[in-house]
């Protein structure tokens, strides 16, 4: 099953697993899931072909924020689920239910104030 509900089940049960003190900021973000990447998202971040981008983290990082400065948006971790689907079949060596945790996980990574750096220098999941 890969509907949107299963996506949202798999991201849910992921986000579960981390230790504290992650996890009680892991559910303060707001976790959307939806078929594709909205296109003013595409467009700031320069990207034309919309199955390019599976996740994306939209907010202040933990290492940035400020509690003096309170954000105007809630923290949330988008999951793109086309763009999962067609990684996932392209790749046909992962379990689907894989991809979208390690998808969830990068992004909450995003966060917690990691760079994309941070997390390749530790991530052997792209090679």
């Amino acid at each position: 099953m890969s509907d949107t509900q299963h996506f949202y089940a798999v991201a849910e049960r992921t986000i579960e697993t981390f230790p504290e003190p992650f996890l009680g900021s892991a559910r303060a973000v707001v976790l959307q899931v939806v078929d594709w990447p909205p296109r003013d998202i595409l467009e700031e971040m320069q990207i034309d072909d919309p199955r390019d981008l599976t996740g994306l983290y939209d907010g202040i990082p933990m290492t940035e924020k400020s509690f003096a400065d309170p954000a105007p948006f809630p923290d949330t971790v988008w999951l793109f689920r086309e763009p999962i689907l067609d990684e996932w079949r392209a790749r046909g060596n992962v379990e689907l239910d894989d991809l979208i945790a390690h998808v969830t996980v990068h992004e909450f990574a995003h966060h917690f104030g990691w760079s994309d750096d941070d997390i390749a220098a530790i991530d052997q999941w792209w090679e």
